[in-house]
């Protein structure tokens, strides 16, 4: 039996097919998201169902998750991104007690207990500091892709201090260091320890490791150092960040 989970995010929609008794992945794929959501999540459905010769009646359950998962009309159910990240990592990660998860347009926290269940969470969805978005205009103020954030922070030798904790005012902070000359490694360094300070804001002073960095940020190199030296805490990645909603979403749709 195949179940599907589908990850409507605010950026890209990621798709997952697992084998429900085995919890073996059989496919994916990850495509830009788009003012049609359904029919790009559609699209792309079928596309990882074809990639991976895999017959649309034998898919038996899709849930859908994420900012857009009620757009997903073909979907059986819906169920919050908060669990399906939490059933995703952890069985990616199955000793994972903390997940910190930053996504297009909002970053989480998420603690497990010792069952992998969520015990609680704290969530930034109020502002753009801390998330991708506010990575994504660095990135376009700098003229550079999103990709080279981390290769080009990798030759900072003191990272900018970045005050402002509004994305907006914190638009105008750069765009005032690179006109007194500040180097934009160190502008780049300084923002990333900024987005890890909301996340290090979020989770107070309780962290309990392992902790696993998920979600598209996770993609960027030295994101998750800058995470680490914050938090005073290793982080390591998971596997296939972009997708572990997805996955959860698959594992749980198998369950039902």
């Amino acid at each position: 039996m195949v179940c599907a989970g589908i990850d409507a995010g605010s950026r890209a929609i990621k798709v997952a097919l697992m084998d429900s008794k085995g919890g073996k992945m059989l496919g994916s794929g990850v495509a830009d998201q788009g003012v049609e959501q359904e029919a790009l999540a559609r699209r792309l459905f079928e596309d990882v169902l074809a990639r991976a010769g895999i017959a649309r009646n034998r898919v038996s359950r899709i849930v859908a998750t994420g900012y857009g998962r009620n757009n997903v009309g073909f979907a059986d159910t819906t169920i919050t991104e908060i669990t399906c990240h939490a059933v995703g990592v952890r069985h990616l990660v199955p000793d994972a007690m903390t997940i910190i998860e930053i996504g297009g347009q909002d970053s989480k926290l998420i603690r497990l207990n010792s069952r992998g269940a969520v015990q609680d969470f704290a969530m930034n969805d109020r502002c753009a500091a801390g998330t991708g978005c506010f990575l994504e205009m660095v990135a376009r103020r700098l003229g550079i892709s999103l990709s080279d954030l981390g290769q080009l922070a990798a030759r900072s030798t003191k990272a900018a201090a970045i005050s402002s904790m509004c994305a907006v005012f914190a638009e105008t902070e750069i765009v005032g260091l690179l006109a007194s000359g500040t180097a934009p490694e160190d502008i780049v360094a300084g923002v990333m320890t900024a987005v890890a300070s909301r996340v290090a804001a979020m989770a107070g002073r309780t962290i309990l490791p392992p902790v696993v960095f998920t979600g598209g940020v996770a993609l960027i190199p030295r994101m998750a150092e800058a995470l680490a030296s914050v938090l005073k805490h290793p982080v390591s990645l998971s596997p296939e960040p972009q997708l572990t909603g997805a996955v959860g979403a698959a594992i749980l749709a198998s369950r039902k």
